[in-house]
């Protein structure tokens, strides 16, 4: 990932000293196992437990000659322990075996800092839905006004999906967290699997019950699925905004900091420019997504065509699931909301947006659908087409309203009430309390 949308907690978990510090504390749990059985002596594993310590750049002096990166660390590693302990080291093993676990290691660790990530960001759109609970404004359907609403039943719909997503998480860091010490085509011929369970019970892993040289890649595709639906539902959020923020609507925008940009050419310029680049990485994690699909079909019993792109899409992924959590929670908690404009938004359309509601009235007064719909279309009709001033009185000049409707029912039915009224029971329903 470029340095522009890494984060600090998944260069940590991600960047080479890591990777060979988990391959480094396999090898140990593996030769841990032996020693238990009596097979390494105890000065052989005091030897290995202290001279463990590996240095990327020897690593990869050793891949220069080697070409194969986990050749080149087991023989830094040997170099570390020396003789005669260095003997136990990768003994039994695949290379598949260390580099899968240790991706189920680093895949773990990455879930255990996104859903944290998460749940802050569920968190700021419940307050933020709390805030703006009764705040109405216009609902819109195809762009156009359909229905009023309020902002914070908006938001309380984005803070049910992340409830989701954030299940959602929970069950691919639980699907990801399998691995497997059982040799080169998985059938323990130079190992056990009580050997195996051994060590995964040190490394806090889940035995995959079934391999190959390879734990199944659908484990992966899974996670990556994931992440790529968390990056879709944020891709919502940040649409919204984007169009809040156009001039002629502006009832919400991203925060503007002072001495903040927003054109090099035109010094006017407030952009949603976080909320756009939040758009754009949920492409990356659909790309990634993708890819990992792509891993889960290998030929015979493993070939390492999902190898290269693992060695991008993996890290690449979490940090940019990171970052767009981190940001959107900025934006979330910083969000600029305008409740004069949403009401001078919703004047807009002189009262087209309760037309359901007079509707309903005709019905309750006994004409036939047809014949009510076509009543107030026609009345709304001429409000678009600038004939009538407001909704309200052109629904006066209708005869079948006159005749069945009467002014103060009429004039109630121009109330926000209506959409209100339940809005507790949603909230309720979603788990947003305060």
């Amino acid at each position: 990932m470029i340095t522009r949308y890494q984060t600090k907690e998944m260069t940590k978990i991600w960047d080479d000293e890591s990777r060979f510090a988990r391959w480094t504390q396999i090898e140990i749990a593996a030769c841990e196992a032996f020693h238990a059985r009596g097979e390494v002596s105890d000065e052989d594993i005091e030897a290995i437990r202290k001279g463990h310590h590996q240095n990327a750049e020897r690593i990869r002096e050793h891949e220069k000659e080697t070409n194969h990166d986990v050749v080149a660390f087991v023989r830094s590693m040997s170099e570390t322990v020396g003789e005669p302990a260095c003997r136990h080291i990768h003994r039994g093993m695949t290379s598949s075996d260390v580099v899968d676990t240790a991706l189920a290691m680093s895949l773990k660790e990455s879930f255990e800092v996104v859903i944290p990530a998460a749940e802050a960001l569920r968190d700021a759109l419940a307050k933020q839905a709390l805030a703006y609970k009764t705040t109405p404004c216009a609902g819109r359907t195809h762009g156009v006004h359909a229905e009023p609403t309020t902002f914070g039943l908006r938001l309380a719909g984005w803070h049910s999906e992340m409830t989701r997503h954030i299940e959602r998480l929970k069950l691919a860091a639980a699907d990801v967290s399998y691995a497997k010490l059982s040799g080169a085509v998985g059938n323990y011929s130079q190992t056990d699997p009580e050997f195996e369970a051994f060590v995964m019970n040190k490394l806090g892993l889940n035995v995959e019950p079934v391999a190959t040289q390879v734990v199944p890649r659908d484990r992966h595709a899974n996670a990556l699925s994931a992440l790529a639906l968390l990056g879709a539902g944020i891709e919502r959020f940040a649409t919204e905004i984007r169009s809040l923020q156009r001039t002629d609507v502006r009832e919400a925008e991203e925060y503007f900091a002072r001495g903040q940009t927003g054109s090099s050419a035109m010094p006017h310029k407030r952009n949603p420019i976080t909320c756009e680049r939040l758009t754009g990485m949920a492409r990356l994690l659909r790309g990634y997504m993708m890819s990992a699909f792509e891993n889960v079909a290998l030929w015979h019993d493993r070939d390492i065509s999902h190898s290269s792109v693992e060695r991008v899409i993996c890290p690449d992924a979490f940090h940019v699931a990171h970052y767009m959590l981190l940001k959107m929670t900025s934006v979330i908690e910083n969000l600029l909301v305008y409740p004069e404009r949403m009401i001078e938004n919703m004047n807009n359309t002189k009262g087209l947006l309760f037309s359901q509601t007079v509707l309903g009235c005709l019905l309750k007064a006994g004409l036939e659908r047809q014949q009510a719909y076509k009543s107030v279309q026609t009345a709304a009709m001429r409000v678009w087409g600038g004939e009538a001033d407001d909704f309200q009185s052109a629904l006066l000049e209708e005869e079948m309203v006159k005749a069945n409707v009467p002014e103060d029912v009429l004039a109630a039915a121009f109330s926000l009430d209506p959409y209100t009224r339940h809005i507790d029971t949603i909230f309720d329903r979603a788990n947003i309390k305060g």
